[in-house]
């Protein structure tokens, strides 16, 4: 009987399947496409043209094809006809020959195909698998390190975001265009210009003569707006963000790397209701300045203005947030406040002058990605407190601070310069400069250059046309629920957002 009960429990019981123990994973490869291309390019002799912009030594799984590659550019760089006799004769030269498996492997090599048919497509895909081992790569030793306690891990988030920074510039190609679509494009702009009435091809600031001058910030532009320290380029920018924001429905994205949220929302809030700042940090407003708080603030409700305070923002995450706020939110204009305050990711540089080589240079791979204008403020170095004269103290590009590539990637470069700052009240001619500020356009890659007079109002931290001038006065009245009392408390005033620190905030 228990012999019967065992016989019946072990035909129940489920049968066990075979475990396979696990041996590894081959890594991403194509060898047989390695040889297919490396010997179609040895049979015509157009081939390597198609391939030479996606292919590098690298890229091939195989030691030995990366070594008859390196052959095959070393010809094409010579110009040099490319066949199975002369690469055969490049690898003898450089004492490889026997390494590669002789001229009889060469020859196996042509006999693989026919033609070169498809040799572009199989270029394409042996430069995923290359991609693929890289990201592997990478993977692996975020890991490792991770796994490392005595690894610091805000050094370690730096190290990768600047290799997958590195990986991702490295692979990313954009291939040609002819010529037909582009002049389309051209043409379908020329006319949306001239069918508006002010002439403008781009996005407007709200300064007239600036306006008039550039035509309007121009999409995949890098505009760079520098100055010394206190010229008001946060003001400048704040006050150009509020009138398109506000007067052209423009959504701007502000990358704050100096203030908090808290503090820009201030600035704009002074620039705006025109309040003194002392007057907003403290809270000691007057009746009428209340009710002016009251009825301004209007303005700056559900304007499309994303503010972002990230300290030491790398170029990494700018993209990456770039990307993000373009895809939801449409933003038409980045701007950050300023370049010398980024760094790249982590990468090691010789120098602080190559790091914002890269900044600049990755500032104009952006806008030209996202085809919107990127405006950076810089800051100008020492150079013109030490020059005498009037003329003395306006900026010149040599003036930039850290790096001669800034004006090298700029399309345009413009400079705030208020004479009156110097002590200097009048020009050559006996007229008044106080309270105006010159922005100096010095270089305009599509444009004139030239000079735009602007008016600037220090008390409200705000740039605006020479001609527009309101105020409100003491006794006008407004209709306003914080004045409702007839003594305002110093902590009825109106409570900004706050910001995380680590994402963009929407008014």
């Amino acid at each position: 009987m228990a012999d019967a009960n065992n016989r019946n429990q072990n035909r129940k019981r489920p049968k066990e399947t075979s475990q396979i123990p696990d041996i590894g994973k081959i890594q991403p490869q194509a060898r047989e496409l390695e040889e297919a291309v490396l010997g179609a390019l040895m049979l015509e002799k157009d081939a390597y043209s198609l391939v030479s912009d996606i292919l590098k030594p690298e890229s091939f799984y195989d030691n030995v094809h990366q070594i008859i590659y390196k052959a095959i550019l070393s010809l094409a760089i010579r110009q040099a006809p490319i066949d199975m006799l002369t690469v055969v004769e490049e690898l003898r030269k450089e004492g490889e020959l026997e390494v590669v498996g002789g001229p009889v492997y060469i020859a196996q090599l042509t006999e693989k195909v026919a033609s070169a048919a498809h040799i572009e497509f199989h270029a394409r895909i042996i430069a995923q698998k290359y991609l693929a081992r890289e990201l592997i790569s990478f993977s692996s030793l975020v890991s490792n390190k991770a796994f490392d306690e005595t690894s610091d891990v805000d050094d370690l988030m730096q190290e990768a975001e600047a290799k997958l920074f590195e990986i991702s510039q490295r692979n990313v190609k954009k291939d040609f265009t002819q010529i037909d679509p582009v002049i389309k494009e051209a043409l379908d702009l020329l006319d949306k210009a001239a069918s508006r009435s002010d002439g403008l091809s781009g996005l407007q600031t709200g300064f007239t003569a600036l306006d008039k001058m550039t035509s309007g910030w121009q999409n995949s532009d890098l505009i760079i707006i520098a100055a010394r320290p206190a010229m008001g380029k946060t003001a400048f920018i704040l006050s150009m963000a509020k009138n398109m924001a506000v007067s052209y429905k423009y959504p701007v994205a502000v990358f704050s790397l100096e203030m908090s949220n808290v503090q820009l929302v201030n600035r704009l809030i002074v620039n705006t209701c025109e309040i003194p700042g002392e007057k907003i940090k403290n809270g000691q407003l007057a009746p009428y300045e209340w009710e002016q708080l009251d009825f301004k603030i209007k303005e700056l409700y559900e304007a499309p203005i994303f503010v972002d305070d990230t300290p030491s923002l790398s170029v990494f995450e700018l993209r990456t947030k770039a990307r993000r706020l373009v895809r939801e939110h449409g933003i038409k204009i980045l701007i950050i406040d300023y370049l010398q305050l980024m760094n790249a990711s982590g990468m090691n540089y010789g120098s602080r002058e190559q790091e914002v080589s890269m900044i600049s240079r990755s500032l104009k791979g952006l806008a030209k990605e996202l085809n919107i204008p990127v405006i950076a403020l810089s800051q100008l170095n020492r150079g013109v407190e030490g020059r005498a004269g009037a003329e003395g103290k306006r900026p010149q590009l040599s003036d930039l601070r850290e790096s001669g590539a800034i004006e090298q990637d700029a399309d345009m470069v413009c400079f705030i310069h208020r004479p009156e700052y110097y002590k200097i009240f009048e020009d050559d001619k006996g007229n008044s400069l106080i309270g105006l500020a010159e922005l100096i356009i010095a270089k305009h890659r599509n444009g004139a250059t030239g000079d735009v007079l602007l008016r600037f109002k220090s008390e409200f931290a705000r740039f605006q046309n020479v001609d527009d001038d309101y105020n409100f006065g003491a006794g006008q009245s407004f209709t306003s629920k914080i004045n409702n009392s007839p003594t305002p408390s110093a902590n009825q005033g109106f409570e900004p957002m706050q910001g995380n620190g680590n994402d963009f905030v929407p008014f």
